[in-house]
Formats: C-alpha cells, structure tokens, sequence
C-alpha cells in the first residue's frame, strides 16, 4: 500500500478500546468505533476527537495524498500505556509505508504522548480538539496547574494572599472591620507597587551598585548622599510650612508645601545630575545628551514649579508679593519695586525656558564637538 501519512487518534487511558485489540485500523474501523463510543456515552470528548481525525484524513485525501487514520489506544498504567502506543507505533511503520504523521488528541495529558511518536516517526503536525463548552474550563484548568507549578508565582501571588486572609480577622479581633479592611487593602496595594515598580529588583542590586562605587571612587556616590540629604531638607521644609499655616485647605496646604520644598528639591536633582555627569567626564566614555541636559531640566522645571505655586498661593492665600529691596549703592539708589503676581509667574516660566534652552544648546555644542574630535582622530589614526 502506499500510505505516507499517519493521522493518530491518541487515546492514553484505553477508555474507547474496550474488548478490542488496539490500534484500530481504517476509516471504516474507525467510524464504527465513533458509532459505538458514541450511541454508549454522547458526552464523551473522546467522540470529537474521533471524528477531527477522520476529518483531518478527508482534508490529507483532497489534497492528492494518501493517509492512513488510527486510534493508538493505552492502558490505566501510565507507563504501561506509553509504552504500548510506542509498541502501535512502531507496528504501523512495519506494516505500512508510513513517512509522517499527523497526531489528534483531545487533552493535554494525550498530548504529551507527542514525543513518543515524534521519536519514532516524523509528526507534521498536532492537532488539539476542545469542546467549545468546554474550551475555556479546560483552559483555566491548565493555566491554573501551569501557574501553581510555578515556583516563583506561588511566593509573589499566593503567600500574600494567604497572609492578607490571616490577617484580617485578627485586625477585625481587636479594631473595627472598616480599619481591617482599610489596613488589608492599603498593604496590598503598596505591595503591587513594590513589585510592579520593580523596587524588589533595584533594592537587591543596589548593594552591589554601592559597592562598586565605593571600589571605584565614583563621583555620584557623594552627590547622591548629598542629594538626598537635600531632598530631605525640602520635605521637612514643606512640612513645616504646612504645620504653620493658618488654613486647613488641602489645596492650599500642598501649594505651601511645594513651595518651600521645590528649591530644596531642585537642588537635590542638580546634585544628583551633577555627580553623574562628573562621572561620564571622569571616565571620557563620552557625554551623552541625557546627562548634560538633566541639570539644566532640573532647574527649569524648579523654577516653573516654583512661580506656577507661588502664583497660587498670592491668588488664595494672601501670599506676600515677592519685591526687590531697595538698594543703596553711593551716586546710584534703587528704591525697590513689587512684583505682580502675573509678572512673577511669568519671570519664573521665562527664566525657565531659557535655562531650559541653554542646556539644549549646550547639550547640542559639546555632541557636536565630540563628534568632531571623533572624526578627526579616525582621520590622523588613516
């Protein structure tokens, strides 16, 4: 006969070849078999399975190619039933003239007999039959066991779940349930941000980034302490500004509070930037754009936050206008001058535009320059 493909109907337990010596053989044979299994259990998905293969023949026949379908039927024993499908196999290929194959199974379970036959045969293709009813039940039921195999999955979703669920009736025990639901809550969702923040990650390298710096004599490790001793400042800043004032408006309290901590802020920015940007000319790898540009971001966005909440505050809060003291310089005298609340705010946002410009222009000059050192130096090395 010239046979050259094998559609493989997969049946690991050895349910549908009941009193019958496996594999059953034929289109024929195989229908019978989908008749029987089905007038004894309409239910069964094994039926479809059945008929996908004979399918899958009629679909190989049209295209001109001989197929031959089967049922390899297993037993209770798993090993035992590998073992047999592995033993229909290879009498298939003694029988007929087989090249490939084409396997149809109906459950993940079936489908890991694919290997077995691969090993034996070349398999072109697996076809995998699901009831529509069923089609999103068994793919819960997979995602599910795929996830609770998952090492990694269990620590990150189940064990905060699980000390989440003990822990709320011990808070219900000895407060109310709103403090017992608010405390859950509130836990979990700073526990969403540490992971999806990737803080988890930047917290186990930062160790190591500490250490190489101190070996390496970094610059940004300073300005980095520096920095946060600012932006420290800055908070306790604002938040004493808060404590002081007269008003209980949020909206007035946080204009007060960014207003004395954004100078602080800043500074602790242009720090930061400053130690790093130290570090790129220390180490002449070239400056990139980003780095030369963050001070200057710094400032101007310092300076825009500043006039923008300083603005506010005179518009609602009764905020001091800010004025120029008078000056006495001999043969010149300055008598002082107030500043409108619109003219203040836009000398903030015009001052940080330009800053913002001179650091884009200073960014472009020393690329630019560096660009053409490069050139040069390839030219003198030809």
């Amino acid at each position: 006969m010239d046979v050259t493909t094998l559609v493989a109907c997969i049946d690991r337990a050895g349910d549908l070849v009941r009193g019958t010596e496996p594999p059953v053989v034929g289109r024929e044979a195989v229908e019978s078999l989908v008749v029987d299994v089905g007038v004894t259990d309409p239910e069964d998905s094994q039926v479809n399975c059945l008929l996908e293969g004979l399918r899958v023949a009629d679909d190989l026949g049209d295209n001109d190619e001989e197929a031959l379908v089967a049922v390899l039927s297993g037993t209770d024993d798993v090993i035992g039933a590998d073992r047999a499908i592995a033993r229909q196999v290879e009498g298939l290929i003694e029988d007929y003239d087989l090249t490939s194959a084409v396997v149809v199974v109906d459950s993940a379970e079936d489908e890991r007999l694919v290997p077995i036959i691969e090993s034996r045969l070349p398999v072109d293709a697996v076809d995998s039959v699901v009831v529509r009813q069923a089609r999103d039940i068994e793919s819960t039921y997979y995602l599910l066991k795929q996830f609770l195999a998952d090492e990694e999955l269990r620590k990150t979703v189940l064990v905060p779940i699980g000390v989440a669920l003990i822990a709320y009736p011990v808070l219900w025990m000895f407060s109310s349930p709103g403090v017992a639901t608010g405390t859950i809550i509130a836990v979990v969702g700073l526990f969403l941000l540490y992971k999806g923040l990737g803080i988890d990650s930047y917290l186990a390298e930062l160790p190591g980034q500490i250490q190489e710096a101190l070996y390496s004599g970094q610059v940004a490790l300073v300005t980095y302490v520096v920095a946060a001793g600012l932006a420290l400042v800055g908070v306790f800043a604002g938040a004493i500004s808060v404590s002081d004032a007269s008003t209980n408006s949020p909206l007035v309290l946080g204009l007060r509070f960014a207003y004395r901590s954004v100078p602080w802020l800043t500074g602790a920015a242009l720090a930061a930037s400053t130690g790093r940007l130290l570090d790129e000319l220390i180490r002449r790898e070239g400056l990139r754009s980003a780095y030369l540009n963050l001070p200057f971001g710094a400032v101007a966005v310092g300076l825009v936050v500043r006039g923008f909440s300083g603005f506010l505050l005179e518009l609602t809060a009764g905020f001091d206008s800010f004025r120029l003291p008078a000056t006495d310089l001999g043969p010149f005298m300055f008598e002082g001058y107030t500043f409108q609340p619109g003219t203040r705010l836009a000398l903030f946002i015009v001052a940080g535009i330009v800053v913002s410009l001179v650091g884009f222009r200073f960014a472009a000059y020393v690329s630019s320059r560096e660009i053409e050192e490069e050139f040069a130096a390839r030219e003198t090395t030809d």
